[in-house]
Order: structure tokens, then sequence, then C-alpha cells
């Protein structure tokens, strides 16, 4: 029996390694015996045969070597800032063992569990922040066309095996190594083993070609057999090659050295070989590296000074000099910054992606926070992209050719028809294939020969086929340029067909052209008889119903939209002024300082960019220098992007935004992928980043004047006053300090009005002048073991009161706080108040106060809390010349622009308002309290929702039975949730119905579910 249970553990061990050696012969030898030895045809493979290849070959994807969560949880420990507490720690055994006293193990232990507290929340919070993010990102695993059991249908990647047929086109990323059957010749970016070191082979592979995992298709379509998957493809031996090396070169060393505070949380998921690699990256960014030198460097200071006084000038004690050192080091060390800042972002991602933005690299919500100009594509985004057909606006060219043969408009659909693909989900496709009566009648009665599929280049597909009588034909559609230059007599018919064009942009169409050729000899591969331009198409592209709201949303948030769209000019003149964002905008060939108008003949193409509205007849090579020009002007930009052509624009930008629907190559190359369509997700997810980021921000403030305030007051305490400050008690406000530290990171904040970034001259002059140096006067209690309790409540107290004070940039008793916070604050200040009043320890040299000497250290810090907002506002005021204006309007105070700032928008009013609004309205909001903000992030949450229930519901149509209980839940569960927002759109228009006697019941009616 246990031998036959070793047979059948070492069974798939052994398939797998014979199919190693079957998919390493399949890359070289012909295609029909790639069929052979992989036992598949054309036709694919079965069910049955799929799992059967499952259990030998493994799934499509690399498996994932876990770290030991022991060495992971020892990881946190390991950086800048603990390494300070780990040599406070030693200093409590090492050189404390001194003056007739046993060595401080009191110290020694509460640092550890403090080290321990911290590593343990960052341990945790690294885990469920991964956790989130795999299930985010398997809803976006890559899937493909496939063929089993005689049909197409669509499966994850991750599912495939050798032997499948699939189907590739232009913005897909492959999925496994495979050899291309007949088909038109693929452009792609190939990947292989260079790959991992960022090199890219561009190449054009032809029909019996192999291609390997990770190329991403540049051009055409084409159907392969997969001959690899998983560890077994090129690209998963070179990972497995590189893994085995498992070495740390010196540049990597160093930069876990430098960047110490979170290379701990720099974690990689590959899902699905490579599809896309979700990055939760929490950087030490240049900013946080200065912040954490600064705390190093002010303690340091500090230690030189008291050394030098206390020793030489002061001749100290040896022990009692000891503790007043370990004072400073265990309280001036803001060990909490890098477990505040990593579960702040991964908390902050999580709510991003509830909102319809999932973020692929968290340092992107940074960036987005300081986004000032978002480069928004037309198409599906600022519009519906359901696109609409207006038979009678069909324009037919009237050719005497034609004319004989009696060209109809029912016939010009009929041929736009033919050159679609009927399983596309093109929106073009769809709405010419829309007008037949039945999909079926665009191939009824004709035999396709060959299909041209859409590239960005030629920007048309066409369809080569043979009609009923043996004849053959070809017919094209696309955009009206192309089109017009297939035309044998294109100089005759340009300038109709341009008047035709202009029309149709000047009512906000756009304009699709159809041409048609025959093809004589009968050979798909001719070039034809000359090609006759047959008509013009216009399609209408409703824009959304937020979207203008929207855009003067972004305007009022400091964020500059601009419109990148490759339609006609006068069509993106259209949209803008539909949309009031202007219509500023010029042609494509002006960013190369060519056809300019007049107006702007002499302006710089810098300028140019910067103060357009938009630009129309865009290519994907003009985004890219969009993108750098603005950059060069020091902006921080967004950009909109969904095609393989765009992933360099989207690379270069600094967020980089995947729209719904993306191809893969764009989603690989994107910083932000979004779930939903349209503009009002992304200015959600800016207002939510700004908070995020403001979050952190208060923190940093807050650890800057923390350890000014423990390094500068206990300093004084031990040189002026020579008292001794027990290091335990400063140890127990660093414990109770952490827990209400943490809780900022749910905070409830009011996002920057304008674009926000990190300012160092402003957290370290906040920091330093918002700290409160007071002590109790010594002659207050003789007693210096009591006078150690009050100067520890009083220290307690105060330095948390001011997290209260940096969270807030009006008065702090303006904001009101999370409940969170608030609790937190009570249940520490209730235990350092206990004990102040009942300590009686003598390990550390402290003695109850009572609760009369309680009371009046409250009063104390009571009465000196209220002048901290005061230095508060005079600091900024010194840095930013404007924070009393922002104060009185209770804005958010002290946030000023990078670049294109406050006066600039001001002074272009004029164009940004762009007429809707009175010359004397306010380009901001009076107020915009966080219940606004909020229920502006819950709408947005709430557009998800429902984007998400449309997407579970089409899958869920598709199922032949309910064969998953869990998924049949998660249809109803979110059936209920949309059946709740309608009925409360419901009570939302009978508010508004019935107050002006109009009849419900007809308005219920309406309603559609």
């Amino acid at each position: 029996m246990a031998g036959k249970q070793e047979r059948n553990r070492r069974r798939p061990q052994e398939g797998r390694r014979s199919a190693m050696v079957v998919t390493k012969l399949q890359e070289h030898i012909p295609v029909d015996e790639v069929f052979e030895n992989l036992q598949c045809s054309h036709r694919g493979l079965t069910s049955k045969q799929v799992q059967q290849r499952l259990q030998i070959f493994g799934l499509n994807k690399l498996e994932e070597k876990e770290e030991s969560k022991f060495r992971k949880f020892l990881g946190f420990m390991w950086n800048p800032l603990s390494w300070v507490m780990e040599e406070a720690a030693i200093m409590t055994i090492a050189l404390a063992n001194g003056g007739g006293k046993p060595p401080d193990w009191q110290d020694f232990l509460g640092i550890i569990f403090l080290l321990l507290i911290n590593s343990s929340i960052s341990f945790v919070e690294e885990n469920n922040a991964g956790n989130a993010a795999a299930a985010l990102m398997a809803g976006l695993a890559l899937k493909g066309k496939v063929l089993r059991d005689g049909r197409w249908t669509e499966e994850e990647a991750a599912a495939l095996v050798p032997g499948d047929i699939i189907s590739i086109k232009l913005g897909d990323i492959i999925p496994a190594d495979a050899r291309l059957l007949d088909g038109d010749p693929l452009k792609i970016d190939q990947a292989r083993p260079s790959a991992l070191t960022g090199e890219s082979l561009p190449a054009t592979k032809g029909p019996g070609d192999g291609v390997y995992s990770g190329s991403t298709v540049k051009q055409g379509e084409i159907k392969a057999v997969v001959i690899a998957t998983g560890v077994h493809t090129s690209f998963g031996k070179a990972a497995l090659l590189v893994d085995s090396t498992n070495q740390v070169g010196h540049f990597q060393q160093a930069s876990l050295t430098s960047l110490g505070y979170f290379h701990r949380s720099d974690t990689v998921i590959a899902l699905n070989h490579r599809y896309i690699d979700l990055f939760i990256i929490i950087r030490l960014t240049q900013v946080l590296t200065a912040i954490g030198n600064f705390c190093i460097c002010s303690i340091l200071v500090g230690i030189c000074i008291e050394i030098i006084v206390m020793y030489p000038i002061q001749n100290r004690a040896y022990r009692p000099g000891i503790d007043n050192l370990l004072v400073l080091l265990i309280g001036g060390i803001p060990i909490a910054m890098p477990t505040v800042l990593s579960v702040t972002m991964a908390i902050g991602s999580h709510r991003l992606s509830q909102q319809g933005a999932i973020i692929k690299r968290m340092t992107a919500i940074e960036d987005m926070a300081g986004m000032d100009v978002l480069c928004s594509a037309k198409t599906g985004t600022l519009t519906l992209n359901k696109l609409s057909v207006d038979k009678n606006l069909i324009e037919v060219h009237l050719n005497t050719q034609f004319l004989k043969k009696g060209v109809t408009k029912d016939q010009v659909i009929l041929m736009a028809a033919r050159a679609s693909r009927i399983e596309n989900q093109d929106a073009i496709d769809t709405a010419i294939v829309g007008m037949l009566g039945h999909p079926k009648e665009a191939r009824a009665g004709v035999q396709e020969a060959h299909f041209l599929p859409f590239n960005p280049t030629d920007k048309r597909t066409a369809l080569t086929y043979i009609d009923g009588d043996g004849k053959m034909y070809r017919v094209s559609k696309g955009a009206p340029e192309q089109i017009l230059n297939l035309a044998h007599n294109k100089s005759e018919i340009a300038q109709k067909v341009h008047a035709v064009i202009d029309k149709f942009a000047g009512r906000g169409l756009r304009s699709l052209g159809v041409a048609y050729q025959d093809v004589p000899d009968g050979r798909k591969e001719s070039r034809g008889s000359p090609w006759h331009f047959v008509a013009l198409l216009p399609l209408f592209d409703p824009p959304r119903h937020n979207s203008a709201e929207t855009i003067q949303r972004a305007l009022n948030l400091g964020v500059n939209v601009k419109m990148i769209t490759g339609d006609q000019l006068a069509i993106g003149k259209e949209t803008g002024r539909r949309l009031g964002m202007g219509t500023n905008m010029y042609p494509s060939s002006s960013l190369l300082g060519q056809n300019k108008d007049e107006s702007i003949a002499d302006l710089p193409v810098d300028d140019l960019i910067e103060k357009a509205d938009g630009f129309a007849g865009v290519f994907p090579e003009h985004k890219y220098e969009i993108v750098k020009r603005l950059q060069a002007r020091k902006h921080i930009c967004g950009m909109t992007g969904d095609g393989v052509n765009d992933a360099p624009a989207l690379k270069k930008a600094d967020i980089g935004i995947a729209v719904a629907d993306a191809t893969d190559a764009a989603r690989s190359a994107s910083d932000v992928i979004l779930t939903e369509p349209g503009l009002s997700v992304i200015i959600s997810a800016v207002l939510t980043s700004r908070a995020i980021f403001q979050r952190m921000k208060n923190y940093t403030i807050y650890a800057v004047s923390i350890t000014i305030r423990i390094v500068l007051g206990f300093m004084l305490l031990a040189l002026i006053w020579e008292f001794d400050f027990p290091p335990f008690m400063v140890l127990i406000i660093t414990i109770l300090n952490e827990g209400t530290i943490l809780t900022t990171s749910k905070d409830r904040v009011k996002p920057s009005p304008l674009p926000d970034s990190w300012k160092l001259a402003e957290i370290f002059t906040s920091g330093v002048r918002i700290f409160h140096v007071k002590s109790l006067e010594k002659t207050a209690q003789d007693d210096f073991q009591m006078l150690a309790s009050a100067v520890f409540l009083q220290v307690s107290t105060i330095s948390q009161a001011l997290i209260f004070v940096t969270r807030s940039r009006s008065w702090s008793f303006v904001e009101r706080p999370n409940f969170l916070l608030v609790f937190a604050f009570l249940v520490a200040q209730l235990i350092a108040t206990l004990i102040a009043v009942y300590a009686d320890w003598a390990f550390t040299s402290i003695n109850g106060i009572g609760w009369g000497w309680a009371g009046i250290v409250w009063l104390y810090n009571l009465v000196f809390y209220f002048p901290l907002d005061i230095i508060k506002f005079f600091t900024r005021y010194a840095l930013s010349g404007q924070a009393w204006d922002l104060v009185i309007e209770q804005r958010i105070a002290f946030t000023r622009k990078k670049q294109f700032g406050q006066q600039e928008r001001e002074l272009n009013a004029p164009r940004t308002l762009h007429g809707l609004q009175p010359a004397d309205a306010k380009l901001f909001p009076e107020k915009a309290g966080y219940n606004k903000l909020n229920q502006m992030a819950e709408e947005a949450k709430q557009r998800a929702d429902i984007a998400r229930y449309v997407a579970t519901c089409k899958e869920f149509h598709e199922w032949d039975a309910f064969h998953d209980l869990s998924y049949f839940l998660t249809v109803m569960n979110l059936t209920m949730c949309l059946l709740m927002m309608v009925h409360t759109l419901k009570g939302h228009v009978e508010t508004v119905v019935k107050p002006k006697g109009l009849d419900i019941d007809t308005i219920q009616q309406s309603y559609t579910v």
C-alpha cells in the first residue's frame, strides 16, 4: 500500500518532467508535428482533456515562493528608526549598569515590547493589504479566447494548457508560449528572458513562428496553439534561473540600508504569469528620508549637548546622565512612522478600490494628490462610447459607377457591417451591426476570405469576401482620411468629402468612411481593382450626464482637464463647448510647431500645451510628447489610456490611468486601473488620495514637533533644573501615544482644495514652532518623585493633544476628528492620569500626585493648548502669506499649488469658467465640508458597486445552471444593494415632486430597473 501511494505521489512530478521535454521540442518543429505531439487538433481540446493536462502541466502561472513569516516579522525591526531604539535597549543593560545600580531591565523589556507592537501591527497590516490586493487583482486577471469543445469561450489565462487553440489580437499580452497558425502576421514587442532586464525586442511574426509569454501584440489578429505554460515557458525558465541564484546585489543592499523605513513593505504580487504585477510599494521618499534624518540628527545634537554639559561642566553622576540620554533616545524617535504611513496607505488603497480605482503602485496615491493636469481621452471617458448612426444623415458619394448600381443607404450600412466583427465588443462595430435586422445578415450569402482587423496605424478594417456568384470583393470602413487615401479619385472628391466631415463635426458627429473594390483575380492577397469611396456615416457619441459637472469640480480642485482625442478638431471643440471645458483646442500638428493659427503663431509649443484645453487628431506619440512637455514645466501630469499604443504615454505620466475595458498592455503600463468608466471616478480618486496624503502629512508634522518637544524640553529639564526624568516613564508615554497615533490612519480629514505635495519648509517649521516647551516650576512640588509624576502627566497629555493641532489646517476645534481618534485619546489619557495619581513605583522613582495636582496639570495644559493654533497660523502665514484668508473662508489653509497655481488660475478665470458662470463667481466653493466630500466618495463607491453588479449579472446570465452557491449569493446581495439605491432615488424624486403638485404616479411609471 505504501509503495502504491508513493508511486501516485511521484506520478505528477514525473509527468511534469516529461512535460518539460515535450514542450521544449515544440519550438522548432513544423506546426503539423506540434499538433501530433501534443495530441490536439484545430478544433481545440475537450473539457476532459483540459482537466487531464492541468494535472500534468499545472496552472499557467509561476509558483510563488513564500518567505518565512517569522523572518518577515523580524524584518520590520530592521530599519534606521528601529536601530536607534535597539541601541537604546542595549544602553539600558550595557551602559546603565553603574553607579551602584543594576542594569535597567524594565526599560530594556519596555523597548522590546514597543518594537514588538510596531512589528506586529506592520506585519498584520501588510498581510491584510496583500490579501486584499490579491483579491482585487484576481478580478482583473488576464483572460483570453480559447477554442474548447468546438466553441470559443473566454477563460482565465491561468487555466490554459498545451494544446489549447487561442485567439490573440491587438493589445493582448500573450499568456503562454505558442505557435502561430493561419492568419495575418503579428507585430509584437517580443518578451523573452531578456524581459527580466527590461529589454524589448520588436518583431514581426507570421504563421508557423513562435511567440513567447509576456509579449505584447502591437498589430494584427491570429489564432495560435499553446505549446508551453507556467514554469515551462521561456519567461518561466528565466525566472526560475534568476530565483535560483538568490543573491542580493550591492545596489540593492545599499537601497535597503538607505531606504530602510519601508523596505519590508516592498511587495510584488505576480498574477497569472506576468499578466500584471501589483506593486504594493511603500517607499521612503526623499522627503521622508529627510524627516527621519532630521529627527535622528536632532536627538544626536541633544545627546551631544547633554554629554558636554552634564559630565565635564556639571560633574553629574554617571547613571543619572545615562538615564537622561535614554530619555532623548526613547522619547524622540518617531518609532511609529513606518507603521502609521504603511497602514494609512493600505487603508487608503482599499478605499480607492471601493470607489472603482485599483492602485497598482502605492506611491501613485502621493502623485495623484499632487496632480494638477489630467490629460483625458474623449471617447469612453468624457462620452459614453455608445455610438449611434442616424441613417437619414448618411452621405452617399454620387459616383456615376455606383449610381448605375443604385447604391442605397441600406446597402452602405450592409457594406459597413460586413467590414465589422460581429462578435467584437468594439463600439463602432456594435453600432453598425446593430442597425441590421439581425447580426447574421452581415455575413449572409457571402463567404469570408480574409478579415483585416483594426490597428492604430491604418485606422480601418476590411473584409475580403466571395458572394453567391463566386466573385470576390473587398469592403473597408474606418477613419475618413484613411478611407479617402484609398480612393483612386482622391483629388476629385477630397473637397466634397471634407465638407461633409466638417458639417458632421460642426454638429458634434464623428465620421466613418466606407470604400469598396473588386478583386477580379479571386485571390485574397491581390491588391484588387481601384478603390471607390462609397459614403460617410455620422456617428454620435453622447457626453456622459455628469461630465460637465465633473470637469467643473476638477477645475475647482485645481486640476486642469485637457481633452486628448483622435477625432477631428471641430468635434473636439464642439464636445468641449458642450461640457464647459472650453474650445481652446488645437490640431496635433501644432505640437510640432506646424499649422498654427495666426493668434498663436508666436506662442512657444510648451506654452501652447500648457494653456490649451485640448488637442485633436492625436496619435499615441503625440500623447507622449504632451506628457513630456508638461512634466518639463513641473506639472504633476495624469494620462488616461486604453490601447496598446497608449502604453508609452501611460508609463511616462506621473499617474498612468488605464480606463475601464482597457487592453492588457495598457493595464500593465498604468499605475491606476479603473473598474468603471467615466471621469467622475478619477476626480473622486483624486479627493480620496488628497485625504490619504493629508493624513500622512499631518502625522509627519506631529512627528517632527513631538521630537523637538521631547529633545528640547527634557534637555532643558536636565541641564537647567538638573531634573532627572525616569526613562521608563518616557517609554510609557511612547506606548500610550502608539495606540492614539495609529488611529490617525482612519481620521476624518478635509482634503486640500488644490494639488498638494510634500513641503519640507512647512513640515519642519511647523513642527519646530508648534512644540510647547513648558514644565512645572520646581517650586511647585519639592518632592522629585511626585514632580516626575506631574511632568509625566503634563507631557503625556499635551503630546497627544498636539495630534489635534497638527491634524487640522483650520482651528483644531472646528474640524471634527474621527470618533476612534477621540476615543483612543481619552483612553490613553485616562490611563496616564491613573498612573500619575496612584502609581507608587520604586523601580522608576515616581509617586502618585493625587487628584488635586492632576486637576491642576490638566487645567495648565488646557490653558496653554489654545495658543498652539495661533502659533500654527503664524508659522503657516510666514510660509504662504495666505493663511488668514483661507481660515476666514473655513477652507483648508496653507496649501500652495506648485507652478500653475491660484494666481494663474484666477488670471485665466474667463477661460476656465467658459462663460457658464458670472464673472464675479468664485472659483472655489465657500465650504467643502467633510460630509459633502464623504458623500462624493460614497457616490463613487455606489457607482462601482453598480458596475460590478452589471458585470456579475452578465457573467451569471451566461451560465447553464446555478452551480455555485457563493456566486449566487453575491448576485443576490448586489441586487439588493441596487434596489436600495433605486428606492433611495425614488425617495429623492418624491421629495421634489410632491411639493410642486405634480403627479407622482405618472412619474413612477417611468422607473426602469
